[in-house]
């Protein structure tokens, strides 16, 4: 078969669609074009490579003849990798829940050429199933409907379309300490006392309610804050959604208890569950949360990491055609890769519910088990030890799952979420002390810098096979600042500081809605699409806007320029209504404002960079919690670029007679110079409770 026009893009996504019968298009002015010319309605297919049910859809309608003749006939057909148009994922993801309340991939959307839409759906089926409508009845329906009475489509897709570009919430009142008492009073609510995590089934990590539940515990002494944290990061650690062969979070747990994943692997997940699992450690020194990061950390290097530095996107749930394939097991599979004794350990502590009809889990095969352990007790102590005969059998696993068939990797680079994996590898350098993570963090920012821009220095989305394409988005822009930021706190390295000023300069004059406040998620010079998206809350991972707003509070106390203040204010002024409102979907942006309402520490350590005592100072500032703390390092020997050229007030902070010395500052109030770390720590109050 001769394969469609996708066959020429880079996206994994797109190159799987290249052999459908279906006459795909990339997203691209021809395919309106053709669709006015021809006057056709425009069926627009979103999801990504490892996206399950994406690939249901296409091996019952995509891949079929019948259906393809249909959509061919009726429309003119576009795909998108959302992961590499996230900017009209976010539009027609708004459309989707508009119309249906709901959204999730695959993303169906039928649209005039004039890209208004007037249907939205997420799977569906090929034939009638179960309530839902197949392809092969709503096609010829919709082309009826085109035919017949295209009036009441223009109205409806007019109708969706004007609900898109309604006025944005007025601005609310200002936030106060008030909004983190709500916030968190809403998390205990949803809160499972029982299993971890908030909600019912599924159940997604969603880290930055981790992120903002350890803020409101450093601020309050609350021990109800920290135990939200530590007992759902514990019962996820001992779940089926942490993979305990390879390492690496699943994607959500499909059951409340975290027994059985959606098996995908996103790079996102990586990044944000090693930060939640660093900040714990440091909360509470518990050795099984630094373990649990370096795992990750072991699994991206080892398994996502392109061999030019940069981080892949993602592994699919699905191998041989079946979801989860790779990572079950059966008991005579371990005994053939085990000897009796390790056999009967390893199934005593990581066989349970196995599959069958008997018991809740019936994803999983008759015979077949996921690994997993026990939930944790409520002692709170360390119960998954180190111990040499759980590594043994664990490599001996790990080799005899490595001659499987691996599910699909998806290998393109996507600035933002590197951004997000090299903040976490680079704050995993500097708590847990290990210079491999610096270096990892710095290879992979210094493709982004080479490899992912233009020549003006403008930053680009993705990158695979040798060509960067695609304007960077607020994402792609807050994400990798936020990680230039966490790569100068590891290293001192001035460039890095350097390089994010740059890209917070960019940011703010290509994104920044002057009229209403916070950023678009598309820059001012980007192709226009049906609206210009602008996203707030928090979702799968945090918005661009969130992290932004914390990228221009620490620049502003690390540069002292007003100027950044008042950028920081442009954004918070954008949140308030709806953050007030709703104060659980923004839990990123409320790290933000715990930071804003204080009180929050500026450091400055003087000294020779490679002195006991200087490291001394640094080791006591990164042993503890302290969130809302900014450093900077002024060196004895010459820095290039100059600090000072950066952060000019750093020049009035000399040694002391020769040694490091700490100058701090907290809540505009300096205290004396120290040279002495206990002091430098109790000047900072890292202790709760």
């Amino acid at each position: 078969m001769k394969p469609n026009r996708l066959i020429h893009e880079k996206s994994p996504y797109l190159l799987q669609h290249a052999q459908n019968p279906v006459d795909w298009y990339p997203w691209c002015p021809e395919a309106f074009a053709r669709a006015a010319g021809e006057d056709k309605p425009v069926f627009l297919s979103i999801g990504y490579s490892t996206c399950h049910w994406c690939h249901v859809m296409e091996r019952e309608s995509f891949e079929d003849e019948d259906v393809a003749a249909l959509l061919n006939d009726t429309f003119i057909n576009i795909k998108v990798d959302r992961e590499e148009r996230p900017d009209i994922d976010a539009v027609y993801m708004e459309v989707c829940q508009l119309m249906t309340q709901g959204g999730g991939w695959p993303l169906t959307i039928m649209m005039t050429p004039e890209q208004k839409p007037f249907f939205a759906a997420t799977y569906i089926p090929r034939e009638n199933r179960y309530g839902r409508t197949g392809m092969l009845e709503l096609i010829p329906r919709v082309r009826s409907l085109w035919r017949e009475k295209r009036a009441a489509l223009f109205d409806a897709a007019a109708e969706i379309t004007h609900a898109l570009r309604r006025p944005l919430p007025e601005k609310g009142r200002d936030l106060s300490e008030d909004t983190l008492h709500h916030a968190f009073r809403s998390l205990t609510m949803s809160f499972d006392a029982a299993f971890g995590g908030f909600g019912r089934a599924p159940k997604f990590p969603t880290p930055h309610h981790l992120f903002f539940l350890l803020r409101y515990w450093r601020r309050t002494g609350n021990a109800q804050a920290l135990h939200i944290v530590e007992h759902t990061l514990r019962n996820m650690r001992h779940g089926g959604i942490y993979d305990h062969i390879g390492f690496g979070f699943h994607r959500y747990s499909t059951d409340a208890r975290w027994k059985i994943p959606h098996f995908e692997k996103m790079l996102y997940d990586q990044a944000l569950m090693a930060i939640a699992c660093i900040e714990l450690y440091q909360a509470t020194e518990k050795k099984i949360y630094e373990r649990t990061a370096r795992e990750i950390f072991g699994y991206v290097l080892s398994e996502m990491t392109d061999e030019q530095g940069g981080f892949y996107c993602a592994e699919d749930a699905d191998s041989e055609g079946v979801e989860g394939k790779f990572y079950l097991w059966s008991e005579e599979e371990i005994l053939r890769v085990l000897n009796q004794e390790e056999a009967d350990w390893f199934l005593s502590a990581y066989r349970h519910d196995v599959g069958d009809a008997t018991t809740d889990t019936h994803e999983i095969p008759a015979g077949h088990f996921l690994p997993r352990l026990q939930p944790p007790d409520e002692s709170g102590q360390d119960d998954i030890k180190p111990c040499s005969r759980r590594e043994v059998i664990r490599l001996k696993l790990f080799a005899a799952r490595e001659k499987r068939t691996h599910p699909h990797r998806d290998d393109k680079i996507l600035a933002d979420w590197n951004g997000l994996m090299i903040a976490a590898l680079a704050r995993g350098a500097r708590v847990l002390n290990e210079p491999s993570f610096a270096e990892a963090a710095g290879r992979a920012m210094n493709f982004i810098l080479t490899r992912m821009q233009t020549g003006e220095g403008r930053l680009l989305h993705r990158y695979r096979k040798g060509e960067a394409a695609i304007p960077g988005n607020v994402d792609d822009y807050s994400f990798v600042i936020w990680a230039l930021l966490e790569l100068y706190e590891a290293t001192f390295a001035t460039p890095y500081l350097q390089s994010a000023l740059q890209y917070h300069d960019d940011l703010f004059h290509n994104f920044l809605d002057e009229k209403n406040g916070g950023l678009f998620f598309t820059s001012s010079d980007a192709e226009e699409l049906l609206t210009r998206p602008k996203i707030f809350y928090d979702g799968a991972i945090p918005s661009g806007n969130s992290v932004a707003y914390l990228n221009t509070l620490k620049l502003a106390r690390i540069t002292g320029n007003a100027d950044m203040e008042k950028r920081a204010h442009e954004i918070y002024k954008a949140f308030c209504a709806q953050a007030g409102a709703m104060p659980t979907g923004f839990t990123q942006f409320l790290c933000g404002l715990d930071f804003a309402i204080g009180p929050a520490n500026e450091v400055v350590i003087t000294g020779n960079r490679g002195a006991s005592d200087t490291q001394a100072m640094l080791a006591a500032l990164r042993k503890h919690f302290m969130p809302n703390t900014v450093v900077l390092f002024r060196p004895t020997e010459p820095d290039e670029p100059d600090l000072a050229s950066l952060s000019p007030r750093i020049r009035s902070y000399p040694e002391t007679d020769g040694r490091a010395t700490a100058y701090v500052c907290s809540h505009f109030t300096c205290a004396p110079p120290t040279a002495d770390p206990e002091t430098l720590v109790r000047l900072l109050h890292p202790k709760t409770g």
